[in-house]
């Protein structure tokens, strides 16, 4: 059992994008969603992983991930995963020990860009770039499994 300690926020602007040293092409899709818990599976590249988790309180969360055959992962994609999928681009942006993971929404989720940094405690203190925006972690309208449920678009 690991818990992830994760602070979100919205972007300001775009240039976060000079950056990025890698980014990949996401596509996740909730088999089990709710106010607390979600189970989804994740496909980026050409690797797939399902992941559980428990929301303790908006910045933490019970994680349970494990990979899976990419075949597998298609199928439970196409076959079971509630509608709509999670489509993004997820750029990736070291800062000192910290990586952010801006994720850049697309199809029912378009216009929406979220930075993302794990922490080691809740109260860990790290670099705030001038690109980031408002605080969004304990938000429950931007958790991935709730923006499968209502996208950005119908806000």
């Amino acid at each position: 059992m690991a818990t992830e300690i994760e602070r979100k926020f919205l972007t300001t602007g775009d240039t976060w994008r000079e950056q990025v040293t890698s980014s990949v092409r996401m596509t996740q899709g909730y088999l089990q969603r709710g106010p607390d818990t979600a189970i989804r599976v994740r496909l980026a590249g050409e690797r797939a992983w399902l992941n559980i988790k428990k929301n303790i309180d908006g910045v933490r969360r019970l994680e349970f991930e494990y990979e899976i055959p990419i075949g597998d992962a298609r199928t439970l994609l196409d076959q079971v995963a509630a509608r709509p999928l999670i489509d993004k681009t997820r750029h990736l942006i070291p800062q000192g020990i910290h990586t952010w993971e801006v994720d850049e929404f697309h199809a029912e989720n378009a216009g929406l860009v979220v930075a993302e940094i794990e922490l080691s405690a809740v109260d860990e203190a790290f670099d705030k770039p001038d690109w980031l925006g408002r605080e969004v972690s304990t938000d429950a309208r931007y958790f991935n499994s709730q923006l499968s449920e209502r996208p950005y678009r119908s806000w």
